[in-house]
């Protein structure tokens, strides 16, 4: 049985007239794309309407279009490497179609950028380098067209070069490689050019074919959408339809945004004959699992190691139809999948005309037609993945009223943001785009970012446990800092006193400081009396479940009153009265005053698997 050949979406851009038409032409007819008779055909139209032949006619499949001369609509052509099939998008360059353009890109998971070599740099070259930029596409070409219009120019060649990269490193696009070529004549296409020897880079033909394309989605992350509940005699079935990763019975889940955690108990299928032991996108699917959990539609099933960031705030870039504006703070929908929440938009950081391409930042609202950046804060908390690594849960809906008005996807969210955010009094703040990411900081530093909260009473022996836990965690390679909450009573906390109201506000900063360390790739240890559990709860929200180990230093009040008489005595102003946490938290007891801080020491190292 033969294999499958791989398949890969490149989308065509550039300014009007710049060629991008004549190069995919000549793409097809360099390779033998197009039967011969297809092109005869072409060639005698052409000569029938008085004009000489292009390759930009094999394109244009409407009379209309050939008699403007431009592209209206998104083309879709099926291409051929002896590596690959292609899927070749010529989207629009018009500034009237950049609609057209943006839902052709939309699919891409590549990118061709047509230049003028004479004309240069447009401001439309640059509106389209800031879709690709805002629809997340990276592995992006740029071809430096009409190269026979400058004498093959080097000179002319890196002038433009060095214009167009500067523009498109500013909006965090840095090309794979800028390549000369002559569509019409064919240089550097599919074929090296001898009119360019001083070019000894890849053809466009090469360049599509050294594009790593992106895993499959059956091998990306598990996202389960749940659709329904429903009850069949003594079974709970959870159904959905699974849009990527793949799911078998046994497989170890977390349910989002809760985050409870369970196993799949089993496949259900309405016949014996349907039944599967592993299920993968685009199946619609019933399973049921071990735990009895209350779910609901619009949570989302996930693997353990792969979790779904769950947050109210991002941002996006929407794209808007609706006869009315889009405005801001006004409460609107949004669906990902079968999930709906309520959300304002809280800043709108730049604004795109469709239409005319003007470029507004300082509008609090969006029109018809409007491509816009913004950022979005959700009433609850939702589940969602950037668009660029996952597109069905990166991508959204937005309803006015009863009516479906536009979409948008997930550009980014900070690390460091993924958890539920209160009002926030500061206005006309967005989310900045950054190229380092919390998996880059993880990933260079050879660790996972957590933070282990030590909690108990005072006297508990927790910051006697904590100083020896950074130093063995520090002889054991890990980058690891410790966050002693009284230290931050000297300078970040001064403010505070120990009463219930400044103990809420002392254990969020801790949590928030914490937080940050967490993000930067660091093992933060953070001790803690955080006396009400509600508190540890919003720190474990702040900072992620998974990321987020709870350790009790479990000791009597008799203990404690030995080791740290002043916190216990009448003429103290600290309040220790300690409220249990409800849902499992890791436990050490302390049964005397002069317990082995070491041996405590060793059994953290060994739960946390270090």
């Amino acid at each position: 049985m033969a294999k499958d050949r791989e398949n890969l979406n490149i989308v065509v851009v550039g300014h009007v007239d710049h060629g991008k038409s004549t190069l995919i032409g000549r793409l097809l007819y360099d390779t033998k794309s197009i039967p011969e008779g297809e092109i005869e055909k072409v060639k005698r139209i052409s000569e029938e309407n008085g004009k000489k032949f292009e390759y930009a006619y094999l394109l244009d499949a409407f009379e209309e279009e050939q008699k403007q001369g431009i592209t209206i609509d998104i083309t879709m052509l099926q291409f051929f490497t002896k590596k690959r099939d292609y899927v070749i998008i010529d989207a629009p360059g018009h500034k009237e179609f950049l609609k057209n353009m943006i839902s052709g890109a939309a699919s891409a998971e590549a990118a061709i950028l047509v230049i003028d070599a004479k004309e240069g740099v447009q401001e439309q070259s640059k509106r389209h380098g800031y879709i690709l930029s805002l629809l997340g596409i990276k592995k992006v070409f740029v071809a430096i067209n009409k190269m026979d219009l400058v004498d093959y120019s080097e000179k002319r060649f890196n002038q433009v070069q060095k214009e167009f990269n500067k523009f498109l490193n500013n909006i965090n696009i840095y090309p794979e490689r800028y390549i000369p070529i002559s569509a019409a004549n064919g240089d550097n296409v599919a074929n090296k050019s001898e009119n360019m020897p001083w070019y000894n880079g890849e053809n466009i033909l090469q360049s599509m074919d050294s594009v790593e394309k992106d895993k499959g989605i059956e091998e990306k992350e598990l996202r389960f959408p749940i659709q329904d509940v429903y009850k069949f005699d003594s079974r709970r079935i959870i159904a959905g339809r699974i849009e990527s990763g793949t799911l078998k019975k046994g497989d170890e889940i977390v349910i989002y945004p809760s985050g409870k955690t369970t196993k799949v108990k089993s496949i259900e299928a309405w016949q014996d004959k349907d039944k599967r032991d592993v299920v993968t996108p685009g199946m619609s699917v019933g399973i049921t699992v071990e735990d009895e959990f209350y779910n609901k539609r619009g949570e989302f099933i996930c693997h353990r190691n792969a979790p779904i960031t769950v947050g109210n705030i991002f941002n996006a870039n929407v794209f808007w139809l609706g006869d009315n504006n889009l405005i801001k703070d006004k409460t609107y929908k949004l669906k990902i999948e079968t999930q709906e929440a309520e959300f304002n938009i809280i800043s709108i950081n730049k604004i795109i005309d469709a239409a005319t391409l003007d470029n507004s930042d300082d509008r609090n609202y969006i029109k018809k037609n409007d491509v816009a950046e913004v950022t979005i804060k959700t009433k609850e908390p939702i589940c969602f993945d950037k668009f660029s690594e996952l597109q069905s849960t990166g991508r959204f809906v937005i309803v006015d009223g009863y009516d479906i008005s536009g979409g948008g996807i997930i550009s980014a969210v900070e690390d460091s943001l993924k958890r539920k955010i209160g009002e926030v009094k500061s206005k006309n703040i967005s989310i900045r785009k950054r190229l380092v990411s919390r998996k880059d900081r993880e990933d260079s530093l050879g660790q996972k970012g957590r933070v282990i909260w030590l909690t108990g009473l005072p006297g508990c022996g927790k910051n006697e446990i904590a100083v020896k836990l950074e130093k063995r965690l520090m002889d054991l390679g890990k980058k690891v800092y410790y966050l002693d909450s009284s230290h931050l009573r000297f300078g970040l906390s001064a403010d505070l006193a120990f009463t219930p109201e400044d103990a809420h506000e002392q254990t969020r900063r801790i949590a928030e400081v914490a937080n940050l360390f967490a993000d930067s790739g660091i093992i933060t240890i953070v001790t803690s009396v955080s006396r009400f559990k509600e508190d540890r709860e919003y720190a474990e929200n702040i900072i992620g479940k998974e990321n987020y180990i709870e350790i009790l230093i479990d000791a009597e009040e008799g203990v404690c009153r030995k080791r740290n008489p002043s916190v216990f005595s009448e003429d103290s102003d600290s309040i220790f009265e300690y409220e249990r946490s409800e849902y499992p938290v890791i436990t050490l007891y302390v049964d005397n005053a002069e317990f082995n801080s070491d041996v405590k020491v060793k059994d953290i190292i060994n739960i946390l698997g270090y």
